[in-house]
């Protein structure tokens, strides 16, 4: 009985002391309508465009592995996950594009960066 009564008291003083979450930024209609739109027009064209991932990784790849064997058998493997991370992602942006937040990719587009391996992080809202 003690322990059901601590746990009740226990509850209770969780419920006097809620967590409080803070925006650090406060989203305008201005700033709702860019990211909306932005994070819809970029989906749609990762969706078109995410095969693009696999050659871009095949080079990238070659560069950076001596044995050009080596790198290209790697280059097609990351690019092919690559391809369908950008392709899911960009699915999810066009899904969640009433969310306020950043595009799921870095670089936004396969093109931005050619140099740059893709990065995928979910749900961000300051860069």
């Amino acid at each position: 009985m003690k322990v059901k009564n601590r746990f009740v008291l226990l509850m209770l003083m969780l419920l006097l002391f809620p967590p409080q979450a803070k925006a650090t930024e406060e989203i305008t209609t201005e700033v709702y309508f860019y990211r909306a739109g932005m994070k819809i027009l970029t989906g749609v064209a990762n969706v078109a465009t995410g095969w693009i991932e696999l050659p871009k990784n095949i080079i990238l790849w070659s560069d950076k592995e001596e044995s050009g064997l080596v790198g290209v058998s790697e280059g097609v493997l990351r690019g092919i996950v690559h391809t369908a991370s950008r392709t899911g992602s960009g699915a999810l942006d066009i899904a969640t594009f009433l969310l306020p937040t950043f595009p799921t990719p870095t670089p936004s587009l396969v093109w931005d960066d050619f140099s740059q391996e893709s990065e995928y992080q979910g749900f961000r809202m300051g860069r």
